[in-house]
């Protein structure tokens, strides 16, 4: 189990560096489309979650082979990590908006890291749930389908708060 905390928390750092990184590669990649379908294109919600999201993803697509073999279902936990780290960022976001009545970017990228905790804090504690298993196929399923709906959303965003850039309001 010592190497699962470590991975994990190697995979915290990772998503954090990356994701916050990640929040300029729109910009310098001189607005690149394919740069657009993994970073932020503008100051939307909807946009953010793939700071969490992408790198996390990136980072649970190469696990060590040990642990992949030791650990069958380390896969499905970070996935289910993954997608409720990702779902933090807006609850959080308009919680603490909606109480305060504006934001602040302090508490914004606070958000960030506490979502990310979240995301591999989550796999940790379903890794040695053996039910996770079961449901392997329907947590990579719905980890697709995110996935498809961000490169979709970045270009055809609906008409709907999460998806309007903040600089636009």
């Amino acid at each position: 189990m010592f190497r699962i905390k470590h991975y994990l928390a190697a995979g915290f750092l990772f998503t954090s560096v990356l994701g916050t990184l990640s929040h300029f590669f729109y910009d310098w990649s001189g607005r690149n489309p394919l740069a657009a379908l993994i970073s932020p294109v503008n100051e939307s919600i909807w946009e953010h979650m793939k700071l969490l999201f992408f790198p996390a993803l990136l980072w649970s697509l190469f696990p060590p082979r040990s642990l992949r073999k030791d650990l069958p279902s380390l896969r499905p936990s970070l996935h289910s990590g993954i997608l409720l780290g990702t779902l933090c960022i807006p609850v959080l976001f308009y919680t603490y908006s909606g109480v305060l009545g504006r934001t602040y970017t302090a508490v914004d990228i606070g958000i960030f890291f506490l979502s990310t905790a979240a995301a591999f804090l989550t796999a940790w504690k379903l890794n040695s749930a053996h039910w996770i298993q079961k449901w392997q196929k329907a947590i990579f399923l719905l980890t697709l389908l995110s996935a498809i709906l961000f490169f979709v959303f970045t270009f055809l965003p609906p008409d709907a708060g999460l998806f309007y850039s903040a600089s636009a309001q």
